[in-house]
């Protein structure tokens, strides 16, 4: 698991579970967003043939991965 996968509340690595990041510590369950480090507006993700892609339609262009910011929100 990558180490961006991060709690926000704890600072502990998520886990993966059932289609979501979940920490095991707090009980919390977690969506992961990511953003353009351009615009700041939600990247699409694309997944193909294993790898995965960031698209922002604001500025209608591929994003990097590594560049994009990343941000966890609790599932209500």
């Amino acid at each position: 698991m990558s180490t961006q996968n991060i709690c926000p509340k704890c600072e502990k690595e998520l886990d993966w579970v059932d289609g979501n990041y979940k920490c095991q510590d707090c009980d919390v369950s977690y969506k992961k967003f990511a953003y353009c480090p351009d615009c700041d507006a939600e990247l699409e993700k694309l997944q193909a043939c294993g790898a995965a892609s960031y698209f922002c339609n604001t500025c209608n262009e591929l994003k990097s991965k590594s560049l994009a910011r990343f941000e966890f929100r609790p599932l209500a």
